[in-house]
């Protein structure tokens, strides 16, 4: 199934510390999440390990929001949540 990322979706991602490629990998690999509106909702764990906006965090979450029209997926929106979730 063809992956459209809408460029409002990119340019989230941008701003809350994703990209282009851990969207297409949450959609394909990530576990199912109640979305609203008809949506379909998909989120992924990565490791961080990182600083972002002054404080340490181990983890993100990449949570992508999308819906389906033909053989197309569209995503709609994206979110990143930082903190720990494993282990």
């Amino acid at each position: 199934m063809e992956i459209q990322i809408d460029p409002h979706t990119l340019h989230r991602a941008e701003e809350r510390g994703t990209n282009e490629n851990e969207i297409i990998e949450v959609i394909n690999t990530g576990i199912t999440i109640p979305a609203k509106y008809g949506r379909i909702g998909k989120a992924k764990v990565y490791g961080f390990q990182k600083n972002r906006l002054d404080t340490y965090y181990e983890q993100k979450r990449v949570e992508v929001f999308y819906t389906i029209e033909g053989n197309t997926i569209i995503t709609v929106t994206v979110y990143v949540f930082y903190g720990k979730w494993e282990g």
